[in-house]
């Protein structure tokens, strides 16, 4: 992977191993060789991540909509900052420019872009591996979640393989590297993804 898309929160939240995981993500794949690309803002978790990879001599790419560009959380000491008009041409753009995705904590914003791309993966739209670093059991309750779905017959279990789930970077990027897409049976038979 040459390039690594991270969701996750603009803001620190409360408990203080969010950043400094975000840091250590950032860090890792700049020592990795991989580009970072992300939301483009300053602050919360997004700007430590950020500072993580530029510190340690990453290459780092944001992508932000005009209307929190202009509201200054821009962060501005990326080698390329995209400017959009719109989210959904954000998220667009983001995926594109993406070898691969992690989650690291995060609100509504972050669940929303994970659980987008992981529907996108699922209809064959992209064929990248998705991560969730689940910081400090942040994500246990959403693991917890994924299997109701499955028991309760709304997700096939060829699905949750499409989740790559770890507390640790280096294994989660291992996991990732090692990826292989899922495939899963349609009504008729056929075989998709």
């Amino acid at each position: 992977m040459k390039s690594i898309c991270v969701y996750c929160a603009s803001s620190l939240g409360n408990n203080p191993i969010f950043a400094e995981q975000a840091y250590e993500l950032g860090k890792t794949l700049s020592e990795h060789g991989i580009t970072l690309v992300y939301g483009g803002a300053k602050v919360g978790l997004m700007g430590i991540v950020a500072d993580g990879s530029l510190t340690n001599g990453g290459n780092v790419v944001g992508i932000i909509p005009e209307f929190l560009a202009a509201k200054e959380i821009k962060h501005d000491q990326l080698q390329e900052l995209i400017v959009v008009e719109t989210m959904h041409e954000r998220k667009a753009l983001m995926q594109e420019k993406s070898d691969g995705f992690i989650a690291l904590p995060g609100g509504f914003g972050t669940m929303e872009e994970l659980f987008e791309i992981l529907t996108w993966g699922q209809l064959s739209l992209h064929k990248k591996p998705i991560g969730i670093l689940n910081v400090g059991g942040y994500y246990d309750s959403l693991i917890q979640l994924i299997d109701t779905m499955i028991q309760s017959g709304l997700l096939k279990e060829e699905y949750k393989n499409m989740v790559l789930v770890s507390d640790s970077i280096d294994d989660l990027l291992s996991q990732m590297n090692l990826y292989e897409v899922p495939f899963t049976t349609k009504w008729d038979g056929s075989k998709i993804m």
